[in-house]
């Protein structure tokens, strides 16, 4: 499920940076974002002439458990016992790395122009978007310099124009319910 929601920012984003920057799909084989690929493990390499794509967090979202997390009713009444559904929020790092530094702060500018006019991508203006995803809300995450700081420092690596979202709410469901039969109406039986 992180990879398909992944794969549908990554999509839109491009069909959005070829439409308005002037970029064509011929000039790369991927598009304009990529996703970061290393030999080494222990350094993030961001590829030169691009926009990387990087996961940098996942938590899990409290705020939005049900009344009974473990009951699902379905559309005809039926009743099932499921484990809870898992809200996750997905922490985004785009970093664009051109030769020409006016370049890498356009396409940032482009990206953050994107998700103002998109704040939330769903299935009417995102037909991509996979069926078990109902949505996703783009949040716009401003970190302080410290911890900005200890971030790039964790990538090893030197601080590259870059936008860090959070995106909401990836639901991972049960598929493997159980289905709970109805509950026998009570009866009661009055005595003369």
């Amino acid at each position: 499920m992180i990879s398909k929601a992944f794969l549908v920012l990554k999509d839109a984003v491009n069909d959005y940076l070829s439409t308005n920057s002037g970029w064509s799909s011929a000039d790369s084989d991927f598009g304009q974002v990529v996703f970061v690929e290393s030999e080494k493990v222990d350094v993030v390499d961001f590829k030169m002439g691009a926009i990387s794509l990087l996961l940098i967090n996942v938590e899990e979202e409290h705020a939005m458990r049900p009344a009974d997390p473990y009951k699902r009713t379905l559309p005809d009444g039926t009743e099932q016992r499921v484990s809870p559904p898992i809200h996750l929020n997905l922490y985004l790092l785009f970093v664009a790395r051109f030769s020409d530094y006016k370049l890498s702060l356009r396409y940032i500018s482009l990206i953050l122009q994107f998700f103002l006019t998109r704040r939330v991508l769903d299935h009417e203006n995102t037909p991509a978007l996979d069926d078990r995803i109902e949505k996703l809300s783009m949040e716009l995450l401003t970190l302080p310099l410290g911890e900005q700081n200890h971030l790039w420092g964790i990538l090893r690596t030197a601080y590259q124009p870059s936008l860090l979202y959070k995106a909401r709410m990836v639901v991972f469901q049960d598929e493997d319910a159980v289905v709970v039969p109805p509950a026998a109406e009570p009866r009661t039986s009055v005595s003369p």
